[in-house]
């Protein structure tokens, strides 16, 4: 309700000023409103998402997850020139600047909540806020993304191979969705100008995790219940409290990569039957060892980009020391979940 009040008063704010947002709708992502929070909800994501018509892609690398966005002629958004860089990119930088300084005026006049506004990470596509919700804090990542209504690129052509497990056409229904672009700095640039962006599936993710079973009625009120979200949940658990006893070591890693071996393993066992409710630790170990098995290899390909691969191989003393932990984990009986 909090975070609510407050990401609406600044969603109005943002949107009667004149810098160019005013066609801006928030959208939630993330573990909460996925249904697969463990903790204490707080932390949350708000996308605010501009619509922009037709744009011109080009890969900014090889990983096929980067872009420059450019301007077809003459177009309608015309509020939005003013973002543009020397080479007449769209510059994410530009926008998230011009985005952070309304918001940042704007907490001042929300009156009933302390809400204040955090210093910027590097290479990091949000504005944090934290919210003061005694005896704790509650932070929220305002993620500014770009809808675009048009086909998915090239690279996404293999991913997203859902047809055993949720069908050809469910497959198909969600690359006719349109294309979502958040400001992400790319880390591999030379030269850090901050005008790429990259995809995001956020909103596919979504639609997955909330119709997740290969029957239409897996886990309805009245439909059999599976494990796929309670393996989901453990994973991400996992994962946490393991960096918040390694944080040096386990820097490199955030949940997006167990719930991207979370959407393998979902496509290696496609069955509501390989999921049964009463089978969750048997299921659980399975998603591990298939998670230990990319982290030996340094190899997980992205769930929509397959050519991209979100271990990088310079970061292989980091992937074998997270695979000894979960391996000891493993083999132990988890002692980090009786903690």
């Amino acid at each position: 309700t909090l975070v609510n009040q407050v990401v609406s008063h600044l969603v109005q704010a943002i949107r009667s000023k004149d810098g160019g947002f005013s066609s801006i709708e928030r959208q939630s992502a993330g573990s909460y409103y996925e249904r697969v929070k463990i903790s204490e909800p707080n932390e949350f994501d708000i996308m605010l998402v501009m619509p922009v018509a037709r744009i011109q892609l080009d890969e900014a690398d090889d990983t096929g997850a980067y872009y420059y966005v450019a301007f077809k002629r003459n177009p309608k958004e015309k509020y939005l020139l003013k973002f543009l860089d020397e080479d007449g990119k769209l510059s994410a930088f530009k926008m998230l600047q011009a985005l952070r300084e309304i918001i940042k005026q704007e907490v001042k006049n929300i009156k009933n909540v302390e809400v204040t506004v955090t210093r910027k990470k590097a290479g990091s596509p949000a504005i944090t806020l934290q919210i003061k919700n005694p005896p704790s804090e509650i932070s929220v990542d305002i993620i500014l993304t770009l809808e675009v209504q048009q086909s998915w690129p090239p690279s996404t052509q293999d991913g997203l191979k859902i047809e055993q497990w949720l069908g050809t056409k469910v497959r198909r229904e969600f690359r006719f969705r349109s294309l979502y672009l958040v400001a992400k700095q790319n880390k591999r640039e030379k030269i850090l100008r901050g005008n790429t962006w990259r995809l995001s599936f956020s909103h596919i993710e979504k639609a997955m995790m909330n119709n997740h079973g290969n029957s239409k009625t897996c886990c309805e009120s009245d439909g059999p219940k599976c494990c796929r979200k309670g393996c989901l949940k453990l994973l991400k658990y996992l994962l946490e409290q393991l960096k918040m006893k390694h944080p040096k070591e386990l820097e490199k890693f955030c949940s997006y990569h167990v719930k991207t071996a979370f959407f393998h393993s979902c496509v290696m066992w496609p069955n509501d039957s390989d999921w049964h409710l009463g089978d969750l630790d048997h299921c659980f170990q399975k998603c591990l060892g298939y998670f230990v098995d990319c982290l030996q290899r340094s190899q997980l390909p992205h769930f929509f980009i397959p050519q991209y691969n979100l271990l990088s191989v310079e970061d292989k003393a980091s992937h074998h020391f997270l695979s000894r932990q979960i391996s000891c984990e493993l083999n132990n009986r988890f002692p980090v979940f009786q903690e």
